[in-house]
């Protein structure tokens, strides 16, 4: 077998190091290795399945590893976060997260398995085929993950409200007064009698169901006032503030799904993150462009969305906006000026050319996105966090023996511990 030899930086190491190439197929329960060793002539092989477990995965790798190799990991991001990731980190082991959408696929391929997958991953990430995502901080993914329950909360309450009105239509009963969810549509429900008892415990126990879907989400609203403040990215998300439409909410929502903007060289690449762009299907010289992708953030996509349902207003500074601009730099008060009117005329533009309500919307968000990524890369680098600022160095030792197997069956035998949890002598180099 061929492998890829190189010889070490320091000349009193007589030995060479191997280049491994790890593909994981991570799942909940376990995961499948696929090793690419050396350069293109290296064997692939399959190394088999171990579980999902720290302990477990740390101890395959060593094994893998041997005395002077070197690992090379990628995975695909999934539902089991970026646990492995960090912990890799930690023991000073290249790894990567690549996207699945954005992982090259071979025409034509109709078996699909775990093992099938590991060994593609491992070919690819020797072959030099496969990118990197974004990793967010641990403080910053926790940001992300409270701003995401608030959303969840929010489309639950939209949901019982509409299970509420449903349910008394097919009643025969419908308000008609002047905006619903106000103070008198909620006194209209309180004080509505149904003739039977059933449909009058059903009423009540709807009502009850919005009632705890708004405190939810008042609750995490205050917890995001409290959080957010202490946040490293805080000024990007006051900066943002400063644009009609996006008060604490959803700056947050916006800031913690983009994170540092500064890896997007252009507005074109954050737009093609967060799905704005038309689809095209092109040849030759016939052009033909479709719906937007919908490929990145739908997150972050949405908010935009809801914050360009005011731009057919005149732009005008609300004494609400003029609060939360008060203290900030002229240059982001010129430039959220700069935005209305953009938007304004944009509108008024498109919808005088008869473009569906929706399209206009769309292309709002999109225009949007450009003003939000010159706004951003103008407020000062954020501190990087810890783990970012000291990041650790490609072990050259092999990696710190595990400590004692726990018990087959007993509860830490299949525990997953949380990012930044302080672990035995494996989190020590």
């Amino acid at each position: 077998m061929d492998e890829a030899v190189i010889p070490t930086t320091k000349s009193e190491d007589k030995h060479m190091k191997i280049h491994k190439y790890l593909g994981l197929d991570v799942h909940q329960d376990d995961s499948i290795i696929a090793v690419a060793e050396g350069d293109r002539t290296g064997e692939v092989r399959v190394y088999g399945k171990v579980s999902s477990d720290l302990y477990a995965t740390e101890k395959a790798l060593r094994k893998i590893r041997g005395e002077h190799g070197v690992l090379h990991v990628a995975y695909e991001a999934g539902p089991t976060g970026f646990v492995l990731y960090r912990r890799l980190r930690q023991l000073g082991i290249d790894c990567i997260v690549v996207a699945p959408s954005k992982t090259p696929q071979p025409k034509g391929g109709r078996q699909k398995t775990n093992r099938r997958d590991a060994l593609q991953l491992a070919r690819l990430h020797r072959a030099g085929e496969l990118t990197g995502i974004h990793v967010p901080d641990e403080v910053d993914e926790s940001i992300r993950d409270l701003t995401r329950a608030r959303s969840d909360a929010s489309r639950d309450l939209k949901r019982a409200k509409q299970r509420l009105k449903s349910f008394l239509l097919r009643q025969g009963y419908h308000y008609t007064g002047k905006a619903n969810w106000s103070e008198a549509h909620q006194r209209y429900l309180r004080e509505l009698v149904l003739p039977l008892p059933a449909l009058k415990a059903v009423l009540e126990e709807y009502l009850q169901a919005i009632d705890r879907c708004t405190e939810r989400v008042t609750r995490l609203e205050e917890l995001l006032v409290a959080q957010v403040p202490q946040w490293r990215m805080y000024p990007a998300v006051q900066a943002l503030m400063c644009l009609r439409g996006f008060e604490l909410v959803a700056a947050s929502i916006l800031v913690a799904e983009i994170n540092d903007v500064r890896r997007f060289a252009h507005p074109r690449g954050l737009m093609a993150y967060l799905g704005l762009v038309p689809s095209e299907d092109s040849t030759g010289d016939t052009r033909r462009l479709g719906a937007i992708t919908k490929a990145g953030n739908a997150q972050a996509r949405w908010i935009l969305v809801e914050a360009v349902q005011s731009a057919d207003h005149p732009p005008k500074v609300s004494a609400p906006l003029a609060l939360r601009q008060q203290g900030q730099p002229e240059a982001y008060r010129t430039l959220g000026w700069k935005t209305q009117v953009r938007l304004y005329k944009r509108y008024w533009h498109l919808t005088r050319r008869g473009v569906m309500a929706g399209k206009v919307k769309i292309a709002l968000a999109r225009e949007l996105v450009g003003f939000v990524w010159d706004l951003l890369r103008q407020v000062p680098v954020p501190a990087a966090p810890a783990s970012a600022a000291h990041p650790a160095p490609q072990a050259t030792s092999p990696i710190p023996p595990a400590t004692a197997a726990p018990a087959p069956g007993s509860r830490s035998a299949t525990r997953r511990h949380p990012p930044g949890a302080q672990l035995p002598a494996l989190a020590r180099d």
